[in-house]
């Protein structure tokens, strides 16, 4: 998952995927299926998905009780998905009990799915998150206490800002997954992200995987978006 590029399809149905990606022809891309798609569509888009090469992030955001999550887990894990997630704030017993799911659900000789823990959201700022979480501390220190409980759960990796990246492999490990969606250019408008960054500094900050939606999905050419954006993420210069 090392330096990828996922687009988030935010789209409400199955015929709009068809559109967007008609234009890619062959290409095998890392895709994110969210909750506005997957609840309209259901476990029936992921498998026509798969069926045309693409990876896949099922980002449904798990948080729940332990014994619901590890049930639900173990029947995502047979989507044979390539990435799922959780949150974080469940805790560490939740998390643990996420990974026995997606083990218990994976068909022998296949690797489970990668899991990894939503820190806090890049739509959230710091004010937000004193006032509204009531939780005193910094954005920063939050985030970083996120990802050390998902490490020590045995999870993947977190998702996260790119500005937080560079301190998470410094507290957890550089194989840790960093996946950072809010990632602008800087012409992009901001929408309702916080804590955005350029593909640029999160390449610089070590960020594993990069989300990108409306950046690509709404242009009126997104082939020649995501090639653009491509070379932005991996520094290729034309």
């Amino acid at each position: 998952m090392e330096n990828s590029l996922i687009i988030a399809l935010d789209f409400a149905n199955k015929s709009e995927i068809e559109r967007f990606l008609t234009p890619f022809e062959d290409r095998k891309l890392f895709v994110k299926v969210g909750m506005e798609l997957f609840y309209q569509e259901g476990p029936a888009i992921v498998h026509q998905l798969k069926e045309k090469g693409h990876q896949i992030f099922l980002d449904l955001k798990l948080h729940d009780i332990p014994n619901t999550v590890k049930s639900a887990m173990k029947g995502l894990a047979q989507l044979e998905c390539d990435l799922v997630n959780v949150h974080a704030a469940g805790g560490r017993e939740m998390m643990e009990a996420a990974l026995e799911g997606l083990e218990a659900g994976t068909s022998a000789g296949r690797k489970r799915p990668n899991c990894i823990a939503v820190t806090q959201l890049t739509s959230t700022s710091q004010e937000q998150m004193n006032k509204e979480q009531l939780i005193p501390v910094t954005l920063n220190e939050s985030v970083l206490h996120y990802a050390s409980l998902a490490k020590d759960a045995g999870l993947d990796g977190v998702v996260c800002s790119a500005w937080e990246s560079e301190i998470i492999h410094n507290r957890t490990s550089s194989s840790f997954f960093t996946v950072c969606p809010g990632i602008r250019m800087k012409t992009d408008h901001v929408g309702d992200q916080k804590r955005v960054a350029t593909p640029e500094f999160a390449r610089n900050a070590g960020v594993s995987a990069i989300v990108v939606g409306r950046s690509i999905t709404r242009s009126m050419d997104p082939v020649k978006s995501y090639d653009q954006w491509m070379r932005a993420w991996r520094g290729v210069h034309q």
